[in-house]
């Protein structure tokens, strides 16, 4: 658009873009956006191919092999557990994640073509072939071809969410077993799942009947509309997290289950946090980090406390080892607050559940000692024994993992706590006030 304005005695032309130019520059933009959401659809179905390929070229290598000198478990299950360890160390994911994806894969390879190719074009998001593929598990395969085209036909329009809306229904259509029957096998998966989130917050999910949820749901929204009140300052949604955590931790069912139950809590709390003169965090096991203020709140209401006494500047343990096959307590509780979770890459089971593994075994002269001992959970020690993975200790906590293929991975300690040096004889006595302030014990 031109535009005349007069400056003295000469008109001047000023070039300005038109409100229908900005607007075209504007959707230039969102093109752009689409073209490079396309793009990720494209990568992860080439992930996907990637996946899919590394799987079959290890089953066919295990197809081969002889049964790796000492593992109880075949060789297929070998070359199975290993490859989903390492695909899990390699995008740094849960192994469950590396399970989801691997079977994912499978499924767009030989199950859904068209999502594979829909994805593979961009067409659609992993995201909405996600949906298509968690949909289609149970549809039978006859009636797959028709299941997916028919969705697929409707991807184009639709958010993931609505997407998953419309499979779940033409789902129900083709399915040759009756909602009660499958509704009976959902039932045995029932579960709660804990999710750590940030800011020293965390998640509790129940997956069960929809009656069941919904009833307790109900519950406890109604607990709390019945304590809200002129002088209730907390809002529902805070009252109903509130409640719900009040009916968990003090609840008792009909037949008794909770009474006298207390769930438990480990948290380390550095001693100068306690004293009031740091704020460095807690930590609560299972989770991570916890700020200062709540840290010392739980440290008030705890009936006992077991100490590890560090050094605030250096870190050092002062009292730790003894050179003996079964772990003596002062150790484990110095390798249950540096490990936190099992240590394999990954892994956040949390060390509670977990075995104290000698990583250099004790029957191959292996020491009972901090050095060469570490957190494996009962899967991830299984692992260790049956499969080609291998672990050294790099010093400072740190655990080296050299895969079966030789590419090697790190895992670190949730809390760095070093051996104690030796105390250096003491110098002699000297006189004056310097004296005087070096002489004084250090204060742990």
């Amino acid at each position: 658009m031109l535009r005349t304005v007069s400056v003295g005695a000469r008109n001047v032309c000023v070039m300005k873009p038109s409100f229908i130019e900005e607007q075209e520059a504007l959707a230039a933009h969102f093109e752009a956006i689409a073209a490079a959401e396309r793009a990720i659809a494209q990568a992860f179905a080439r992930r996907a191919d990637l996946v899919e390929a590394g799987r079959r070229f290890g089953q066919a290598r295990a197809i081969a092999a002889a049964r790796l000198p000492g593992s109880r478990w075949g060789a297929a299950e070998v070359a199975e557990r290993e490859f989903v360890s390492e695909l899990a160390c390699t995008l740094r994911v849960p192994r469950r994640t590396a399970e989801n994806l691997i079977a994912e894969s499978r499924a767009l390879a030989d199950e859904l073509p068209a999502t594979r190719a829909a994805l593979a074009t961009g067409e659609i998001s992993y995201q909405q072939a996600r949906v298509v593929i968690d949909q289609a598990w149970s549809v039978p395969e006859e009636a797959r071809p028709a299941f997916e085209a028919e969705v697929l036909g409707s991807a184009g329009t639709l958010t993931a969410s609505k997407l998953k809306c419309r499979a779940r229904l033409l789902r129900e259509r083709l399915h040759p077993r009756t909602i009660t029957a499958r509704h009976q096998k959902s039932i045995r998966d029932r579960a709660v799942f804990f999710e750590p989130e940030p800011d020293g917050m965390a998640s509790l999910t129940l997956y069960d009947t929809a009656e069941k949820v919904a009833a307790a749901h109900e519950r406890v929204m109604l607990g709390a509309v019945s304590l809200q009140g002129p002088e209730e300052e907390r809002t529902r949604t805070q009252l109903t997290a509130d409640v719900f955590a009040d009916i968990i931790l003090d609840g008792v069912t009909p037949s008794g289950v909770g009474e006298g139950i207390r769930g438990a809590v480990n948290v380390t709390v550095p001693v100068l946090t306690l004293m009031g003169v740091s704020e460095e965090p807690g930590f609560l096991e299972g989770y991570g980090p916890i700020d200062p203020d709540t840290a010392r709140q739980i440290a008030a209401g705890a009936p006992s406390f077991s100490r590890i006494l560090v050094h605030p500047e250096t870190g050092a343990v002062l009292s730790v080892g003894r050179d003996r096959f079964q772990v003596p307590k002062d150790l484990k509780r110095f390798l249950r607050v540096r490990d936190k979770t099992c240590r394999f890459p990954g892994c956040n089971r949390s060390a509670a559940h977990c075995d104290l593994d000698h990583s250099l075994d004790w029957q191959f002269d292996g020491l009972t000692a901090h050095d060469n001992l570490a957190h494996l959970c009962p899967g991830c020690h299984a692992l260790k024994s049956e499969t080609g993975w291998q672990v050294r200790h790099l010093g400072d906590g740190l655990l080296q993992w050299t895969s079966p293929t030789g590419r090697t991975f790190v895992s670190e300690p949730a809390t760095i706590i070093r051996p104690a040096s030796p105390v250096p004889a003491r110098a002699p006595a000297r006189t004056g006030a310097a004296s005087q302030v070096e002489a004084e014990p250090a204060p742990f």
